[in-house]
């Protein structure tokens, strides 16, 4: 009985957790793996190119958002917003307006 148990065993996998351990599963390095890796790193050793050389200078990027108007149009942007929560203010003279039917004494 153990015998035939042993020689017609279909389950080849390891003992224990699969990726774990002293009889873990260890996947082989194929060359699919390699070449991804490969890709990888041209792709990294492209962004880090365009890191070291920008397309803008530095005196060039100080004010390339000044020149397309970002922070006036973000302030309006604000303005705009606080607008529309808040109520507007209102002075004295105005509260007091309705009263100033009539001037004749002026």
């Amino acid at each position: 009985m153990k015998l035939s148990v042993v020689l017609l065993r279909r389950n080849l996998l390891p003992n224990g957790h699969l990726f774990r351990g002293k009889d873990r599963l260890v996947k082989k390095v194929e060359l699919k793996h390699l070449r991804k890796l490969q890709r990888d790193l041209e792709i990294e050793e492209q962004n880090m190119y365009f890191l070291r050389h920008p397309y803008l200078t530095e005196a060039e990027s100080a004010g390339h958002s000044k020149a397309l108007g970002k922070q006036v149009a973000r302030q309006e942007r604000l303005v705009d917003s606080t607008r529309r929560i808040f109520k507007n203010d209102v002075t004295l003279y105005e509260r007091l307006n309705h009263l100033r039917v009539k001037e004749s004494w002026d």
